[in-house]
């Protein structure tokens, strides 16, 4: 469905995407993990026929976004990263105007916004304003009017951003009924556990250049540990501390505010911790998540 070598690009002197080498199988859902500024927009963008490659070759849905962008935008759907949802237009008209757009028959346009609303669960809301919608509510609109064109390919950007947790999980229900149906995905997203729930494999990408590649479980395999205790000291102590423990973990990370130990069986580590006469304010044992993996690639400084 993509496929990228050396895949580039560069605003001037600025080079965004720096030579990424990208696979999307067809049925599965694809993901772009990394923090700001890390290329994965500009990936997308390529992707979707709307920006031109500075370098490297790319193919979508087997064929050149240089040269037959139309009818690759004919067959893709997008989810921006901001909705841009027509507020002249009822939540229904929404999706009627779109699908014009594509030159599709009024009628069979119609038949179609009708089974889109019920899809996202919008049918009784079909002639609200959209200014009257919930952020949740306007995230599915808007990945309903991106499948208007039955597209094969669906582009995702950060698409539950700002969503509670309720209308996200009802968003990763919709997507993957989706990819049930054959539609191919490929999102981008900032939440580790929507990586987790959704996507089969995925990139994590950092200053334009992709560091791992891999199924979620396969990341964490690779980059982690089976599980993490956090322990949690006085303000102040743990720097000190993480010597007195460090022989009891595979890898000891040293945070303002607590102590993670990366080992096999966590439990014993915390064990282990007490029997040293250690005591921690608070601590858990948990298992190793996609969150571990993208911080210890793409570090914890604040990227803006």
């Amino acid at each position: 469905m993509v496929r990228a070598r050396e895949l580039r690009k560069a605003y001037g002197d600025f080079e965004a995407v720096r030579g990424i080498d990208v696979d999307v199988r067809p049925g599965e859902a694809f993901g772009f993990l990394g923090p700001n500024g890390a290329g994965k927009s500009s990936t997308m963008r390529m992707i979707a026929a709307v920006s031109p490659p500075s370098g490297g070759d790319l193919r979508v849905l087997g064929m050149d976004p240089a040269t037959q962008g139309p009818e690759i935008r004919s067959r893709i759907g997008v989810c921006p990263q901001e909705d841009t949802l027509d507020n002249e237009l009822n939540v229904r008209d929404n999706l009627v105007v779109y699908g014009r757009y594509f030159g599709i028959p009024r009628k069979e346009v119609a038949e179609r916004a009708d089974e889109l609303l019920s899809f996202v669960q919008l049918a009784d809301r079909a002639k609200a304003k959209v200014e009257d919608l919930s952020g949740g509510m306007k995230r599915r609109l808007t990945i309903a009017r991106s499948l208007v064109n039955r597209p094969d390919l669906l582009l995702l950007d950060e698409p539950t951003t700002g969503l509670d947790p309720q209308a996200r999980h009802l968003l990763w229900d919709r997507l993957f009924r989706l990819k049930q149906q054959g539609v191919t995905l490929v999102l981008t997203t900032h939440y580790m556990d929507e990586a987790e729930q959704l996507c089969d494999r995925l990139v994590v990408m950092d200053a334009g250049r992709i560091v791992a590649e891999g199924s979620p479980l396969e990341l964490i395999r690779e980059h982690s540990t089976r599980e993490v205790a956090e322990l949690r000291f006085g303000v102040g102590e743990h720097g000190a501390l993480a010597e007195k423990v460090a022989d009891l973990a595979e890898r000891v990370e040293v945070l303002p505010d607590r102590l993670l130990l990366y080992t096999s069986d966590g439990e014993e580590a915390l064990a282990r911790v007490h029997e040293r006469g250690l005591s921690p304010v608070a601590f858990l044992v948990r298992r190793s998540t996609l969150e571990d993996v993208f911080l210890r690639l793409t570090g914890r400084t604040l990227v803006d």
